[in-house]
């Protein structure tokens, strides 16, 4: 790769992200933060849908036989060196620690062999960074909604790389509750893209499944109830002897899910005063959390930003993005950096 100016003459910023949170090793080239030369990602999907979910001595044992090559291919596909790298950022947290180690102590490895600048980027920010690559007119500041199977934020985007937590879960992510309801009526691992084709052929108003509020927490979200619901609305059909629509009790359920998701990040946006929300996570590729949020910012005269599904699961691109914007204000790691599985937005 030749070093290139951008629009204003300034030299391009070229970094290689690695991503390995949990049961995804990737990694990704990004020039200027929003354009994407690679992103390789090898995922263990196959293997955890085994055992109905991620197995935490699993996903920290691959990433150590996939983090090597995963990084090769992504170079060799943007035209790249190492040499040619002006930084390279990590995820350092939250996840699951073994996971995470691996990724951190193979970019310090690199930086300290190839004397490149070393950014640790926490996991969240990559996600809120995905809506980055596709959407090159966003722009802080804006309403983002960070759906995934770990994390159920509703987040104020002040600035790049300045957050505000104005929602969060008190209980189950939304992720963890697709995944459960999934077990629960037989579709296996991973549930939130089961639950999503299977609702399409069922009634979302066949079974009226709460809508979780928490006292005096307008933001906040709760989905241990709407699970707990939900399983004992098949308990009771079991002992009734009847056999319930899974595509209902699909539908259903996603519906409750949704109209909390899109009610909440509507409401901040408009107590607020900003004019832009987002969604990123694994969630956010849910088809009817995409549709019902269209529709409700349309109404509200709301912009609506959401990335392409593979930018929405675990990926290195997004690392990569929001390390540029860490790398332009100045951050840098030292050697000493560690994996922090309980990493909090916005704690350096």
């Amino acid at each position: 790769m030749t070093a290139e100016a951008t629009g204003n003459g300034e030299k391009d910023i070229v970094i290689l992200g690695i991503e390995s949170s949990c049961d995804e090793t990737a990694a990704a080239v990004v020039r200027n933060g929003r354009e994407v030369l690679s992103n390789v990602i090898s995922s263990q999907i196959a293997l955890h849908t085994l055992y109905g979910g991620v197995v935490p001595e699993s996903a920290s044992r691959k990433p150590i036989e996939k983090i090597n090559p995963v990084i090769k291919e992504a170079l060799e596909k943007a035209d790249c060196e190492l040499e040619d790298l002006d930084a390279i950022a990590v995820t350092y947290g939250p996840g699951l620690v073994g996971a995470l180690l691996v990724g951190v102590a193979e970019a310090k490895a690199i930086c300290y062999a190839k004397n490149i600048p070393l950014v640790g980027v926490h996991h969240i920010e990559g996600h809120i960074s995905a809506n980055y690559i596709e959407h090159k007119d966003l722009e802080p500041p804006f309403i983002c909604m960070v759906a995934s199977g770990g994390h159920s934020h509703l987040v104020l985007v002040k600035d790049y790389g300045e957050y505000e937590i104005i929602g969060r879960t008190h209980d189950d992510a939304a992720g963890e509750a697709f995944d459960k309801v999934a077990r629960a009526i037989g579709l296996g691992y991973p549930g939130g893209p089961k639950v999503d084709a299977l609702a399409k052929t069922g009634n979302p108003q066949a079974i009226a499944f709460l809508r979780a509020k928490i006292e005096d927490s307008l933001y906040d979200f709760s989905f241990s109830g709407l699970k707990s619901a939900v399983l004992n609305y098949l308990n009771q059909c079991k002992m009734r002897g009847e056999e319930p629509n899974r595509a209902d009790v699909a539908a259903s359920f996603q519906q409750s899910v949704v109209d909390v998701l899109v009610q909440h990040t509507v409401l901040a946006a408009k107590n607020y005063g900003i004019s832009k929300v987002a969604i990123a996570g694994g969630v956010a590729s849910n088809s009817t959390l995409r549709s019902a949020m269209t529709e409700a910012c349309e109404k509200e005269q709301l912009s609506f930003y959401y990335p392409s599904p593979v930018f929405c699961t675990d990926n290195a691109a997004m690392i990569g993005v929001a390390g540029y914007y860490e790398y332009k204000k100045g951050v840098r790691h030292g050697l000493d950096l560690n994996a922090v599985p309980n990493l909090k937005l916005g704690q350096r």
